[in-house]
């Protein structure tokens, strides 16, 4: 890696005094020139001095996250929060070296504490929403976002399976068939005056077809899309 000035120039000045605050500064610049061995050398022999110094052990704690250290990571930015809890650099070290292991849970809640801190920050939103979801994923036929193309090609995908299609569907049920209409009503014959009102035959209900519930969710699914469209 080619030397940069401003390396040079706080290399010197460490050099010339080991005591000197300027440690700090030198292991951001390799850090950010991705010379992580560097960064966390130039900070372990800083902290030695100023053990303090918060900056210098976010630096410390970032440059060994990306040496996937993550116990030396983690370690470093929580004791950064020990002093500073509010430290946005440390909050996301810690969510960063959570989220690496594949403790989502954990690395949620700190993206959070993050996102609090740095409100509509773009990148902390969508890891959020990310995470979120892969922790907490719809329900099977719970999912909104279908557009309205897609429920309908869902529903026309369903009648495809219904013997006869659509009339099939909604066509009267079989006289013959089970749980389907009686035989038809004869008209009652004409009523004298005082004799009392004979009481209609009882007509037997419909039965659902077999894939009606299911068509019938479908279509459910359809006007509440619709009336999201509407509002």
């Amino acid at each position: 890696m080619a030397d940069n000035p401003r390396i040079e120039e706080l290399r010197r000045r460490v050099q010339k005094d080991p005591a000197s605050i300027a440690f700090a500064q030198l292991a951001e610049e390799y850090r950010r020139a991705g010379n992580y061995e560097d960064a966390i050398a130039t900070c372990r022999a800083g902290l030695a001095v100023h053990p303090g110094y918060l900056s210098a052990r976010v630096t410390l704690g970032r440059a060994l996250l990306e040496m996937n250290d993550f116990d030396a990571a983690q370690a470093e930015l929580e004791c950064v929060l020990k002093t500073a809890p509010e430290n946005l650099s440390a909050i996301r070290g810690v969510a960063e070296a959570h989220h690496r292991r594949g403790r989502l849970s954990e690395a949620l809640g700190f993206y959070k504490a993050a996102l609090a801190l740095a409100r509509h920050d773009p990148d902390l939103e969508q890891t959020v929403e990310e995470i979120s979801r892969a922790i907490s994923p719809a329900p099977p036929g719970m999912d909104d976002g279908l557009s309205f193309e897609q429920a309908t090609a869902e529903f026309l995908a369903a009648l495809d399976g219904l013997p006869g299609g659509l009339e099939s569907a909604f066509a009267p049920a079989d006289a013959n068939a089970p749980g389907g209409f009686s035989a038809p009503i004869a008209p009652a014959a004409p009523i004298a005056p005082i004799a009392p009102i004979a009481p209609v035959a009882s007509i037997a209900p419909v039965a659902p077809a077999t894939d009606l519930p299911k068509l019938q969710g479908f279509l459910n699914r359809i006007q509440t899309h619709r009336q999201k469209k509407a509002v």
